[in-house]
C-alpha cells in the first residue's frame, strides 16, 4: 500500500482543500478530473497502485441520474482498472441492502455495479456499509438540524423500519484493514453493519435525548410521503433551473425505508476482517451536542431538557 493518496475531486478546488492537512507535506495530492471524460480519469490513476471507489449519491440532479452515479461510473473505473495492468487492489463501497428486487433505485443500481465490477475484477473487494453514522453524516445530522429549525421530524411510514448504521471510522478502519491483509479480502463482499439493531423511531429517539430535548414526530404515511417527494423527480430535467437538493423529502429514501436494511446471516462482517464495531451510544454522536440548546453541558439534569412547548 503507497503512501500518496490520489484524490480526485470536481467543482471547486477550495472542497479538498481540508484533506491536505490529514498528511504529511505532498502526501494527499487532490486531483481535478471530470467524470465523465475516460482520459481525466486515466490521467488520475495512471500512477496508481490502489483503487477505492467512493463515489455515490443518494438522490439525482438534472446533471447526474442515480444510475448514472452509483452503477455507471463505478463500472468505467473498474474497466480502466483492468486495462491499467497495475492495479493491486480495488475496493469498492456499495451499499447495505443493494439488490436488484429493491425498491430503491440507489440499492438497485449499487447492486449492478457490484455484479460488473467483480466480472471485470473478481480480486476486487466489495464493501457494503450500512447508514454511516459520525461528523459529518447525512443522517443524525440531518435529523437534528430539521427537528432545531422546526421543532419535529417527520417518520416515514409507523418509523419501525429496522436498520444497521455504522460508525464512520470502522467503515474506514474496514477499508484499510482489506488493504493490508494477505489478500484474504480479495474477492469477497463485506456486509459493515453496526452491533446493534435499530428502528428509525429508536434512533431518532437517541438523537433527541442527545440533544437533550423532547422527541417530537410527525408520522407520514408511505403514500402521501411519496405524493410529495414526487413531483421533484418529474420535473428535475423539465425545469431550466436546478432543483433544491432534497432535506427530509427525498423519493427514493422513501422507498428503501419500506423493507429493513440489515446484515445478511451468513455474510462476512467487520468481524472477519478483524474489527469490533462501536457502539453508537457515547462518543462516536458526541458531535451532536452542537445543536444542545444552552451549549455542551445543557441538559445535564432532567429539569433542563427542552420541551417541545418551549419553542415559539
Amino acid at each position: 500500500m503507497g503512501s500518496q493518496v490520489l484524490v480526485p475531486f470536481r467543482g471547486s478546488e477550495d472542497s479538498p482543500r481540508h484533506l491536505k492537512l490529514m498528511g504529511d507535506l505532498g502526501q494527499i495530492v487532490p486531483m481535478k478530473y471530470n467524470p465523465r471524460d475516460e482520459n481525466s480519469i486515466k490521467a488520475v490513476m495512471a500512477k496508481a497502485n490502489v483503487v477505492i471507489n467512493l463515489i455515490g449519491r443518494d438522490y439525482a440532479t438534472r446533471n447526474f441520474s442515480l444510475e448514472e452515479v452509483n452503477q455507471h461510473m463505478a463500472v468505467q473505473i473498474a474497466q480502466i482498472a483492468k486495462e491499467h495492468g497495475g492495479i493491486m487492489r480495488f475496493i469498492q463501497l456499495s451499499c447495505l441492502g443493494a439488490s436488484a428486487s429493491s425498491p430503491s433505485r440507489v440499492l438497485r443500481a449499487k447492486a449492478a455495479a457490484e455484479e460488473a465490477i467483480l466480472g471485470e475484477l473478481p480480486e476486487a473487494t466489495v464493501l457494503k456499509p450500512a447508514a454511516l453514522i459520525g461528523t459529518e453524516d447525512r443522517v443524525m445530522n440531518r435529523w437534528a438540524h430539521f427537528a432545531k429549525k422546526y421543532g419535529f421530524i417527520p417518520l416515514y411510514g409507523d418509523g419501525y423500519t429496522k436498520i444497521q448504521p455504522a460508525y464512520v471510522v470502522d467503515v474506514a478502519a474496514a477499508v484499510v484493514a482489506a488493504l493490508r491483509d494477505d489478500g484474504s479480502s480479495m474477492g469477497k463482499v463485506y456486509e459493515l453493519g453496526g452491533p446493534d439493531i435499530f428502528t428509525v423511531h429508536d434512533l431518532a429517539d437517541l438523537m433527541f435525548e442527545t440533544i437533550r430535548e423532547w422527541p417530537r414526530y410527525v408520522k407520514v404515511p408511505i403514500p402521501i410521503a411519496r405524493a410529495i417527494a414526487t413531483p421533484r423527480e418529474l420535473f428535475i430535467n423539465k425545469l431550466p433551473f436546478p432543483l433544491p437538493t432534497p432535506e427530509m423529502i427525498n423519493l427514493d429514501e422513501i422507498n428503501s425505508l419500506t423493507q429493513d436494511t440489515l446484515v445478511s446471516e451468513n455474510a462476512l462482517t467487520f468481524e472477519d476482517l478483524g474489527i469490533v464495531p462501536h457502539k453508537l451510544k457515547g462518543y462516536p454522536i458526541e458531535y451532536l451536542i452542537q445543536y444542545r440548546k444552552g451549549g455542551p453541558q445543557f441538559g445535564s439534569t432532567v429539569s433542563e431538557r427542552v420541551s417541545p412547548e418551549d419553542y415559539p
